[in-house]
This record gives structure tokens, sequence and C-alpha cells, in this order.
């Protein structure tokens, strides 16, 4: 467990390991259920098991085959996507009043870490305001959602490092048809999920934190 502080604000990073979906859903909606002006914000880091999880609008013609791999519709926005173990989560608890922080400004926030991880091993990645997430070469490495619940936010980044990608081919991953996905791992990143995982949450911070 980790603590950075902006302002006044406190935020703990906690590693939770592999988490089936539903567990950590339920727990970040009973967090937000409960938290007052005054409790900490948080950042959770995991992996998931094996799960598409699709979005408050999300269309069901976007799984193009049925397979072997739960479907989960979840309350985030977007559209389709893939979980899986060697995906790295970022679950972003965070009351946007203490950061004066609308939602495209928290999304721009949300990118600039993943760019910023990345540009650390000298890979160049973009976002994109029309299709937030972030992109190498056209290819999708990191996708993001978001619920904003009485002014706080839950859900957040997920970041592709060293993954099975082939359940991606069953969808049209967050509703782009032919999108391509890629990974960290064949980047050319050599470094742990570990090691990534810690980086990807200070470089967060360092946004959420940066006037």
């Amino acid at each position: 467990m980790n603590r950075a502080t902006g302002n006044i604000f406190t935020v703990t990073v906690k590693n939770m390991g592999i988490t089936e979906y539903l567990t950590a859903w339920q727990a970040m909606k009973n967090f937000t259920a409960q938290r007052t002006c005054e409790t900490p914000d948080e950042i959770w880091l995991l992996e998931h098991l094996p799960v598409y999880t699709q979005g408050i609008a999300g269309k069901p013609e976007h799984l193009l085959f049925p397979n072997q791999i739960p479907v989960i519709k979840t309350d985030r926005g977007g559209q389709i996507t893939y979980h899986g173990p060697g995906q790295i989560i970022l679950y972003l608890l965070l009351d946007l009043h203490h950061w004066q922080l609308n939602i495209r400004q928290l999304v721009r926030k949300m990118e600039g870490a993943v760019i910023d991880l990345l540009n650390e091993y000298d890979v160049i990645a973009r976002g994109d305001e029309n299709a937030p997430g972030v992109y190498v070469h056209g290819a999708k490495i990191a996708s993001l959602g978001l619920k904003i619940r009485r002014g706080a936010c839950y859900h957040g980044i997920a970041f592709n490092a060293d993954m099975d990608l082939t359940p991606f081919t069953a969808i049209n991953p967050c509703g782009y048809r032919g999108l391509r996905v890629t990974q960290a791992k064949d980047l050319g990143i050599t470094d742990s999920k570990e090691i990534l995982a810690t980086k990807l949450a200070q470089n967060f911070i360092d946004q959420l934190t940066d006037a």
C-alpha cells in the first residue's frame, strides 16, 4: 500500500492481485456509495480472470461470436472490451471535487499517464478525443471506462501488458470494427507487469497532482 498527497487530499494505492470482475465491481460500488467528502481517494491495482464487459450503452452485435468467456453488462460507459490475466487494471476511486476535475480533464489525465509510461520506453503513443483510450500506430493498448456517481468516479484504465490477445478477435473492441490491439510485450517492453503497474499508478498520481 502506497500513499501520495496532492493539495490536502490523499491517494492510497492498493495492490489487489487477481480479482474476479464481479467482486471488484461490487467493491467499487460499495466504496463509492459509502464514501463521504472526507474519504481518502484510492487507486486499486489488479488483474481479472477472463471476462468481457459491456458498457451501459453496449450493443450486443459487437460480440461477434460467443465463446466460453462470460459477458457481464456493467455500469461504465463505452462498448465491449476484454479483461484477462496480464492486463493491468487501475481502478480509480476519486472524488472529482477534491481535484477540481471534470470528466474530460480526468480522461486526458488517464491517457496522459499511459502515454508517459510508454514514453519511458521510447514508444510513441497518443490519445484520441473521439475514441478515448491510448493507441500505438493505430492499435489500442489501453482502454478507459468510468462511472460517475455523486461527483465520485470508479472504473478506470485497462493497460495491455503481457496477455493473450486472442479473445479480442471475438469482439469489435470498444465498438470499433477491425480495431487492432497491442500490448507492451509486443512493443519490446520487457519489464514485469508489476513494475509497469507501479509506474502507471505513479504516473497517474503525477498527472492528478500536476496543477
